[in-house]
This record gives C-alpha cells, structure tokens and sequence, in this order.
C-alpha cells in the first residue's frame, strides 16, 4: 500500500476513539451494579431472605465487571502506540463497543436465572462476541502498522492473539455446554484463569523486553 492510500484512509486521531471507549467501558461497568438493591421496609427475616437472594447479583457483578476490566486492559494495550485510526478501525471498534455495552443485560439474565441453559449461553456467547470483535481489531491493528507510532511488535501481537483466541474459544464451548449442564458450563469457565495468568505474565515480559530494547536504541 502506498503513501497516498495510507493517507487517505486514516480518519481520524486514536485519541478520540479510546475517549469514546473509556466512556462506553465506565457506563457498562456502572449499569452492572444497577440490579444490586434491596427493597425498602422489611422485617428481620425478609430481611434475611433478601439480602440471601442478592448474593447472585454480586457474583454476576462480579464475575462481569472482571471481564469487562480484563477486556478495557486489553483495548489500552492494542491502542497503546496507535496515533490514527482508519474506517475499518472505527467500525470494528463500535461493534466492540456495542457489545461491551449491552453486557449488563446477560450479566441480569446470569443473576437471575442462573439455573437456565439459555442465560448460561446468552452470557456465553455474549462475552465469546466481544472476545472476537477484540481479536479481529488487534489482528487489524497489528497488520496496519502505518496507523501507529511504533509498530506492534510480532511476539507481542502473537501473545495478545492467542490470549484473547483463547478466551473466545473457552466462551464459545460453553455455550453447547450450557444446554447439557448449566453448571458445568460456569465451571468451564474457570479453565481460563490459569491460561490468563500464565499468558499475562509472558505479555509483561515481552513488552518489558521490547522497551528495554527500544530505550537501549537497538
């Protein structure tokens, strides 16, 4: 691709698209603690009973607000050295976005209907939509260097690649799991904390070693 059509293509400062996205990730994130309420002028044991049936609420909060930060960490970590950003950039950012947004609404299913399969793979495939949106816009950035101050680096990229892939593969199986065992399918889910943490760790290392080398002017 040639400078003239690098240029033409580039619509805009990445600056204004991570403002949007900041401001789509904090709303998200409020509205999930929106159903976590009790109502007003119970006795002691409704009281109780009350405060026992919320508990799911606070692990749905919990358990979206967790991926709603892991996917916001991930966003400031593609968009880290990019300046501009073109139409393609932009779409696939809003329909990240547009999902991110419509997070409480599972995350309600979840809390409420917890023993259903539908709510389970509603969830499911809900989080698997936004893990694939976010893997086609670093695959995308990462192929498009021109959009950036300094290029992605190909260990980095490959990391961050196969970190969210994994996320959207776990996400994905649950949601035929949820159909056979509801329960199962969130105990699924667990299998990717050890993936994470290992795959985190190896994302820190190598953009620590690709700044040590870039400040030491290799």
């Amino acid at each position: 691709m040639n400078g003239y059509q690098r240029a033409r293509d580039v619509e805009g400062s990445a600056a204004r698209v991570l403002a949007l996205s900041d401001g789509v990730f904090a709303i998200a994130m409020t509205l999930l603690a929106l159903d976590i309420r009790l109502p007003a002028g119970l006795d002691q044991a409704g009281f109780e009973g009350a405060l026992e049936e919320v508990v799911p609420n606070l692990w749905a909060y919990a358990l979206s607000f967790v991926v709603i930060a892991a996917f916001w960490q991930g966003h400031h970590q593609v968009f880290r050295y990019v300046r501009e950003v073109d139409g393609t950039v932009i779409k696939l950012g809003l329909i990240n976005l547009g999902l991110i947004a419509l997070m409480p609404f599972p995350t309600t299913l979840l809390a409420e209907y917890g023993d259903e399969p539908q709510s389970v793979a509603v969830y499911s495939g809900a989080v698997a939509a936004i893990g694939a949106a976010q893997l086609s816009l670093t695959v995308v950035l990462w192929k498009r260097p021109w959009l950036s101050s300094t290029a992605m680096p190909d260990p980095v990229a490959r990391n961050d690649v196969l970190d969210l892939g994994s996320m959207v593969l776990v996400f994905a199986f649950a949601v035929p799991l949820a159909f056979v065992s509801p329960t199962g399918a969130e105990l699924w889910w667990a299998v990717l904390i050890p993936m994470k943490v290992v795959l985190g760790r190896r994302g820190k290392r190598l953009r620590a070693t690709t700044k040590k080398y870039r400040t030491s002017g290799g």
